[in-house]
């Protein structure tokens, strides 16, 4: 890639706004891992496997959240937000810390919650951002792999 193609903050000039929920710095790392622009298997291949440990997760959240089980929802909310964390999905990421500070039995500011029925509550609706703003984003990243 030439010098003039990158951005100030180093990421390539010639890739499509992927909006807010992506961090394109991130983002951008990925794709420098391919072998040409032209091909994107490597990257896509991330991207892809990404999608359906999203997906497997989502459900095990699910049924950690009808077993009430703020444990099991702790781990899952942190395996996702690493996950998507590498990726650059800041918005699902940012909502995979709250299921997990939620389920640690945490304000989002790291202090105690002693109601776990607030907790799970948190936790119900902050399930449900994720899935939407996960859609949003899987939507986003399969149009541009298909056009690229």
């Amino acid at each position: 890639m030439a010098a003039n193609d990158q951005n100030d903050d180093g990421h390539d000039s010639n890739l499509p706004d992927l909006g807010d929920a992506i961090d394109i710095v991130t983002f951008s790392q990925i794709l420098e891992m391919d072998d040409s622009e032209d091909d994107r298997e490597f990257s896509k291949s991330i991207v892809f496997g990404f999608f359906e440990q999203a997906e497997e997760t989502f459900e095990k959240m699910d049924t950690a959240l009808e077993a009430q089980n703020l444990d099991e929802l702790y781990r899952l909310g942190h395996f996702l937000k690493g996950s998507s964390a590498t990726l650059g999905l800041t918005k699902v990421k940012d909502s995979c810390e709250k299921i997990q500070r939620y389920g640690k039995k945490e304000n989002l500011d790291g202090s105690p919650e002693k109601d776990e029925a607030l907790c799970l509550s948190r936790v119900t609706d902050t399930l449900k951002t994720v899935k939407a703003e996960y859609a949003d984003v899987e939507k986003t990243l399969k149009n541009f792999f298909n056009s690229t």
